[in-house]
């Protein structure tokens, strides 16, 4: 008896994938990890009129919103290397976050009432997201004026940069802030999603 290759022969013979097997296996391991306290980073994805979002949560709130143009594999590696290697696949942390988000896109919602943890933002630039919400929904404010609002009027561009790099976009909301000609400026989710949101809140 060839045992090397009656394991080929047997190995060949397993299917190359079973999806609900697959399936079983991480729901047990995404109840372990909540249960055992494991679960550092729960993530999903949401479809929404700029495109699918990718949300990610720790047990502080919510860390990350990312578009698709951002690349949401590679937003999910910069949390593991940032915040955590334990990220999994678990949308029930995000129900809230999601309905809230849903409804802010039909109309239902101006504002969020969401835990966030602001981990992924710090010095000048988590002042700078600070102040976004002050920015009431359907107004907008310029990258000028965002600045003297934190204290360093000077820092226009440290502010385009703050925005740029902002962890949560839409619940923090980047995209009310334009150039002073009143033009969009840039976005991270692309200037035509942030038209989107303009139009939205505008409307």
């Amino acid at each position: 008896m060839n045992t090397a290759s009656d394991a080929r022969r047997l190995l060949s013979a397993l299917p190359t994938e079973d999806g609900p097997a697959l399936a079983r296996l991480h729901d047990r391991l995404r109840d372990r990890a909540q249960r055992e306290g494991i679960l550092d980073v729960a993530y999903r994805t949401l479809d929404t009129p700029v495109g699918a979002l990718l949300l990610a949560a720790t047990a502080q709130g919510l860390v990350r919103v990312a578009f698709a143009a951002q690349d949401h594999d590679a937003a999910l590696r910069l949390l593991a290397d940032q915040v955590s290697p334990r990220v999994l696949h678990a949308p029930v942390r995000l129900d809230e976050a999601s309905r809230q988000i849903e409804e802010y896109f039909t109309g239902r919602r101006t504002g969020f009432d969401l835990p966030l943890d602001w981990r992924l933002s710090r010095g000048f630039r988590r002042d700078v997201l600070a102040h976004l919400p002050d920015i009431g929904y359907g107004r907008t404010e310029t990258y000028a004026q965002v600045a003297a609002a934190t204290g360093r009027p000077r820092a226009v561009r440290a502010v385009g940069t703050a925005c740029a790099t902002n962890p949560l976009p839409i619940v923090v909301p980047c995209h009310r802030v334009v150039r002073s000609d009143g033009t969009p400026g840039g976005y991270a989710g692309g200037p035509e999603a942030k038209r989107t949101l303009l139009t939205l809140e505008t409307a």
